[in-house]
């Protein structure tokens, strides 16, 4: 027997979750597929090292959808003011949310709360159907839509399957979409620590020889700290007892925040600059890292995912309503025009400055301090930054300007 939706989503992070969220919210029968379980409720404490810094565009998205109030029930911290700063030359750049209309820049949120809030809205909403465990091992195309075989030997099948599925996502490969990119041949070391000083909801980052260390605050008033570092070193300092790492980090900190007290777990994951070559095929989509993975240095990964949620759920439900058939190539390779290009920008923006911050000649150093401080005191191309930077630029789905799409 084969249970038939409209649309199946795979992958229930952040972007699916969102994807399969909206979609549901528009009347839309989908199915939400993940491998596991999401939790949804924890102790207090330790926070989870994986944390995301959301935008003004992504919180829109995710008030929208109806999850923001209970991921503030659940913790969410805002932040105010970013510090940007060259630990080679003099460069500083500093962005106030006083400059903006709002009262924070973003909000750092641990990736399992956004998870969880988007979950409990999916089990509200009748139209909506959660499959766990779900593990996708073969996809295949035929006339009445594309249909997936799990590893249970269940068969689903829908007019169109969204893949959000991850970086090294299955259904891609599946489908015999490529993908262009490289390694960075470094890794993003993750963890979790006290400082002596306050953290003042400031988020801090600091350009280092290897890659930038950020510093980012959090509603226990801890840090988490993302810092870009070799292959080698990072793995030489996941090996080193806690109160040796404490004293290599208070040292590239630039002592900031003062001493290092505390570390909790750390993690490491190996970055890499990728992009799939198309996003659409016959019956299908890339959300998120399926469709492209990029250099965590300015946070920007999971807000353009989101955005790729809202902007291909507000296509899929305008097709639906106008009464056209969800197999059509018509509005998903508009999706791919929309969504491409923007994500592309950003990808490449954050190759530029990694490139840019990596070189350590002095010269070099000194023109793009020069460069820092010059921005600094622009108050109009600082207001550009800020405002692209919050996910508010131009060409935005409805979702992320506060508008509802269905």
């Amino acid at each position: 027997m084969t249970d038939r939706y409209e649309v199946i989503v795979c992958g229930g992070g952040m972007v699916g979750a969102a994807t399969a969220c909206a979609l549901a919210h528009g009347g839309i029968k989908v199915a939400l597929l993940e491998r596991f379980n999401p939790e949804r409720q924890w102790p207090p404490e330790p926070i989870d090292i994986r944390v995301s810094a959301l935008t003004k565009a992504s919180q829109n998205i995710l008030e929208m959808l109806g999850a923001w109030p209970g991921m503030v029930q659940r913790g969410v911290c805002a932040y105010r003011d970013m510090r940007v700063w060259d630990a080679r030359a003099d460069g500083e750049l500093h962005f106030d949310c006083a400059d903006t209309a709002f009262s924070e820049l973003g909000h750092l949120v641990e990736n399992r709360v956004t998870v969880a809030a988007l979950w409990d809205v999916l089990d509200g909403i009748p139209s909506a159907t959660c499959i766990t465990p779900a593990k996708v091992v073969d996809m295949q195309l035929n006339e009445s839509g594309r249909q997936l075989h799990l590893e249970d030997g269940r068969i689903l099948e829908a007019d169109l399957v969204i893949a959000a599925d991850g970086r090294d996502s299955a259904l891609r490969k599946m489908a015999g979409i490529e993908v262009t990119g490289w390694d960075y041949h470094q890794d993003g070391l993750v963890a979790t620590v006290s400082t002596e000083n306050s953290h003042q909801f400031t988020a801090w980052q600091r350009f280092l020889d290897e890659g930038p260390l950020a510093f980012l605050p959090l509603k226990n008033g801890q840090c988490s700290i993302v810092w870009t570092l070799s292959s080698e070193t990072s793995k030489s300092y996941l090996a080193l007892a806690d109160n040796d790492f404490l004293q290599v980090l208070e040292q590239a900190s630039g002592g900031i925040l003062g001493k290092m007290l505390d570390v909790g777990p750390r993690a490491a994951f190996p970055l890499r600059f990728q992009y799939a070559n198309r996003y659409v095929d016959q019956r299908l989509a890339l959300c998120g890292d399926a469709a492209h993975a990029m250099h965590p240095l300015a946070g920007q990964g999971v807000n353009a995912g989101l955005l790729d949620a809202a902007a291909i759920a507000e296509l899929v439900i305008r097709t639906r309503q106008e009464q056209r058939p969800l197999s059509s190539l018509r509005f998903l390779r508009r999706y791919e025009r929309w969504r491409k290009g923007d994500n592309l920008m950003m990808m490449s923006s954050m190759d530029v400055l990694n490139k840019t911050y990596s070189v350590a000649a002095q010269p070099l150093a000194d023109l793009r301090s020069a460069g820092m401080n010059r921005v600094n005191n622009s108050a109009l191309v600082k207001a550009y930054l800020n405002r692209y930077a919050m996910g508010l630029r131009d060409d935005l789905p409805k979702l992320a300007k506060g508008q509802i799409c269905w």
